[in-house]
């Protein structure tokens, strides 16, 4: 499962940690009433990330190569 690629503008961003946005990687709220919270992240200055999509990367929201062992 590969990572989100995105470019990112200066500003705050607010990533799914749930699974269950109808806008990923983006959080929609779909975490309301369950112990989820969304991965507040702040970018300086412009830059390209990759966001993590299998949800068990230990630097969530970015991805370390976790999904790369995964069966």
């Amino acid at each position: 499962m590969e990572p989100f690629i995105l470019d990112l503008e200066p500003g705050t961003y607010y990533f799914c940690a749930c699974g269950k946005s109808s806008n990923l990687p983006y959080c929609d709220g779909a975490h309301q009433g369950s112990e989820f919270a969304p991965h507040q992240v702040e970018i300086s200055e412009a830059r390209k990330v990759g966001i993590c999509k299998c949800l068990q990367s230990k630097t969530t929201p970015f991805c370390d190569g976790t999904n790369l062992n995964l069966a």
